[in-house]
């Protein structure tokens, strides 16, 4: 049923607008958009001032497309249609897109996720929990995907978190396929930038905070605050009938205490070193995956390494917080196989473990090689091929390549979306890591630009037995040269090498170099 522009703004606080012109009452009959592009005759457009361009020029062309209304932040006059003025329209996005919705939201439980590494994971073992319970249909929106329970979809190349009308569009979409609960990865951009507003949540889950996204958020202070965003959603969130708001968070994590002081009906911890309500003991790494005992329950799961305990606990407990039993919780976990781009291996015959991994910060990179070390047998080499993105957090470069000296026996540093900055210069930074934890080039480690290059270097490096990990990447199908993506797959990238040749789709670093300039 159509909305009126007038019942799409009644959601936003008055504070919020600064004025508005026009025929508020005109009918919205298509969706509230923020590109242009996208604009259905009956839809309304929202401008905002982004990073490098400014939404309003494109107001002429919304209107000419047939843009019902339009929402911005600058004083506009003489338009054809109605005209909202607000504070932030970055902010209103999301609350207008899930009136026009009909809140989808407010017809599905929402478990949301958020964290700094293993978010993903976690999503999929809540999911796969979800699935075994016989009254319940679940679909999530993921790093890697948004499944709709007969339908699934790709959510994006380097975005976790969609933009607000994608999500109130998914999650309607759901809705209408019958779905009852949905899971939903929460970022700390999508947080801070307003992508989630008009979510309104039931559970809320932290696996950790750690050193990322500093090259946005500023300090890890403002990066902290933007997670705690989604934990103060639960008591700003509509009250669906018999669903308590809950918080789940990680004792093991230094913050615990900052997230659990943020109210919620009831708060869960899990952990495996720290004092917790559920706490994982008797821990037993196998090769086929992990063995571990949670309130007198043996649980089995195909994932390896203690980080995913960590992650199985944070989805166990969310399960819990749902009322769900322990049958479904014990037979989800032990049915997830693979997780794309996770701690995948890679087969092809070879003599020695081959694994693409997602991990892109210091605190999963530090997992992962620990994981991975566990899996070698005594005198066995690890080699770790990675790299550290341009335009974004600089500090951790160096912290990722300290980490690999320590706990790799040879680093390949390589490219990994370079976008403008100099490959040559972010892979020097890196080195610096290395050398600074008494690593030797040549010895310990080396530079190879290519990505592709890089990762049949280090097979060609490694001997029976040996353990060649490809991290940064995982599941994501392109990397970012200049303002270009181009078509990759770490895991074709790792097959290639495995086969004899290394995977060519990639600009050299002269064409990188000159993409700069």
């Amino acid at each position: 049923m159509p909305k009126s522009l007038n019942e799409l703004i009644t959601t936003i606080r008055a504070d919020q607008i600064l004025s508005t012109n026009g025929d508020l009452t005109r009918p919205v009959t298509a969706p509230v958009v923020e590109s242009s592009r996208e604009i259905q005759p009956g839809g309304v457009f929202v401008a905002r001032a982004g990073g490098s361009v400014d939404g309003h020029r494109f107001i002429p062309d919304a209107i000419a497309a047939g843009a019902a209304a339009i929402v911005g932040e600058t004083e506009q006059s003489n338009l054809a249609v109605p005209y909202v003025r607000v504070k932030s329209a970055q902010q209103v996005l999301g609350l207008l897109s899930a009136v026009y919705h009909d809140f989808p939201s407010r017809k599905l439980i929402i478990i949301g996720v958020t964290g700094t590494d293993g978010k993903t994971t976690t999503c999929l073992l809540l999911h796969s929990i979800l699935q075994h319970v016989a009254d319940i249909k679940a679909g999530y929106i993921s790093t890697i995907s948004a499944d709709f329970g007969e339908e699934s979809l790709a959510t994006g190349l380097h975005v976790t978190t969609p933009g607000a009308p994608a999500i109130q569009a998914y999650l309607a979409k759901m809705v209408e396929a019958g779905l009852t609960h949905c899971i939903l990865e929460m970022t700390s951009h999508g947080l801070a930038q307003g992508r989630l507003n008009g979510v309104d949540i039931d559970v809320a889950v932290l696996t950790n905070v750690m050193h990322e996204h500093l090259d946005y958020h500023g300090s890890w202070e403002s990066y902290r605050a933007a997670k705690a965003i989604m934990f103060q959603m639960l008591n700003q969130s509509f009250r669906k009938p018999d669903v308590r708001k809950r918080a789940v968070i990680n004792a093991d994590d230094p913050s615990a205490d900052y997230f659990s002081a943020i109210p919620a009906d009831l708060a869960l911890t899990y952990g495996i070193a720290a004092r917790s309500d559920v706490r994982a003991i008797d821990i037993d790494n196998h090769p086929f995956g992990t063995r571990f005992m949670v309130e007198a329950q043996q649980l089995d799961m195909r994932l390896f390494g203690d980080f995913n305990i960590s992650n199985a606990l944070a989805a166990l407990c969310a399960a819990q917080a749902l009322g769900i039993r322990w049958g479904a919780i014990r037979a989800g976990i032990a049915a997830v196989e693979l997780i794309p781009g996770r701690m995948e291996r890679i087969d092809e015959g070879q003599d020695f473990i081959a694994i693409v991994d997602f991990a892109h910060t210091p605190n999963a990179l530090k997992r992962a090689l620990q994981a991975a070390r566990g899996m070698l047998a005594p005198g066995k080499r690890l080699i770790a091929v990675f790299g550290s993105a341009g335009l974004r957090d600089v500090e951790k470069r160096r912290l990722m390549a300290e980490i690999s000296a320590q706990l790799a026996d040879m680093t390949v540093l390589t490219a990994e979306d370079p976008r403008t900055e100099s490959l040559y210069d972010i892979l020097a930074t890196m080195a610096r890591g290395c050398i600074a934890q008494g690593g030797v080039e040549g010895e310990t480690f080396t530079r190879v630009p290519d990505r592709g290059e890089a990762i049949h270097a280090a097979c060609q490096l490694a001997q029976a037995g040996d353990l060649v990990m490809a991290c940064g990447k995982g599941h994501e199908q392109s990397m970012c040269f200049g303002t270009v993506e181009h078509p990759w797959d770490d895991r074709e990238a790792m097959r290639s090498a495995l086969r004899g040749a290394p995977l060519n789709t990639l600009p050299t670093a002269r064409e990188n170099h000159d993409a700069r300039d």
